[in-house]
Formats: C-alpha cells, sequence, structure tokens
C-alpha cells in the first residue's frame, strides 16, 4: 500500500477554532499535492506565529484556491493514487483538517488513517526543524520515514 504524508498549516493552536491555510500529501513514491486556501482564513484569526512564520511563506497566487476548488482537486488526487495509508507526525491536528477539506462525501475509498512508525522517534528531531510549510514540511516527513523503512534491518522495522 501506497503511504501519503500529510502535513498543515493553520491558523493557530486551538483545535476548536483553528482553520486550514495549507495543506499537503506527498507519497512514498514522490507524487505531491499542496493547495493554499485563499478564501478559509483572516490574518486576525491568526496566532502571531502563524503571522510571522507561516503567512510569509505562502503563494497564494500560485498556489491559492478556493475552499471548494481545494476540495475537487484533493478528491482527484485521492482517487487517482488509488489505496494509500496516510501519516503525519501531528496526526491529532492534521487529520482533522484533511477530513474538513474533503467534505461531507468523505475520503475515498482505500484511502486510511496510518500510524507514525514508533521506530522512526529517534530520528524524530530532524522533523522539529521544518520550515512550517505544508508542502517542505510533508516532504521532510515523507524523506525521513522512507529513508528509515529503507535503511532499516527488516528485524529493526517495527511496522
Amino acid at each position: 500500500m501506497m503511504r501519503l504524508y500529510l502535513d498543515t498549516e493553520f491558523t493557530q493552536l486551538n483545535r476548536f477554532t483553528y482553520r486550514l491555510i495549507s495543506l499537503a500529501l506527498v507519497s512514498s513514491d514522490g507524487q505531491e499535492f499542496y493547495v493554499e486556501l485563499a478564501d478559509n482564513w483572516t490574518e486576525d484569526e491568526c496566532s502571531d506565529f502563524t503571522q510571522s512564520i507561516v503567512l510569509p511563506q505562502l503563494d497564494l497566487l500560485q498556489h491559492g484556491r478556493s475552499t471548494e476548488q481545494a476540495r475537487l482537486d484533493l478528491l482527484s488526487f485521492l482517487r487517482l493514487v488509488g489505496s494509500a495509508e496516510i501519516i503525519s507526525d501531528a496526526i491529532a491536528w492534521d487529520w482533522p483538517l484533511l477530513l474538513w477539506l474533503a467534505g461531507s462525501s468523505g475520503l475515498p475509498d482505500g484511502i486510511e488513517a496510518g500510524t507514525f512508525p514508533a521506530a522512526i522517534q529517534s530520528d524524530a528531531e530532524e522533523l522539529d526543524d521544518a520550515p512550517h510549510h505544508a508542502l517542505l514540511d510533508a516532504r521532510q516527513l515523507a524523506e525521513t520515514i522512507e529513508r528509515h523503512i529503507h535503511c532499516s534491518s527488516p528485524w529493526d522495522r517495527n511496522e
């Protein structure tokens, strides 16, 4: 089964009021999906951290989409991928936003939540230095986990 690595950027660290700003999925074979929402948030809703670190990295002219268009693009990408497990280093934050963007129809059949590999916890420090750009962070997550999967001994794997 293919692995998709998920990362999101959002307005603030409050799960009751946070809003999606950008979302990225990077597959284990190099396919990528990235979108920035142009109509789902305002700068006033963003934390100081988000305003100073996340927002300056956005390129809404190139990647900005309405929520409706982003939803259509996401579902189209996931249907093309087929069966996949989605892995995130912050699944409690990212998964609800992915489901929200997928909308009332939900994720396509064959798309399911994966588990962050326990054996990679020792390499997780690399992820702490992520740039807080959804696509760059998802790429870094994919590279870190895929390197671990392909370089570790079969008897060391905790999959």
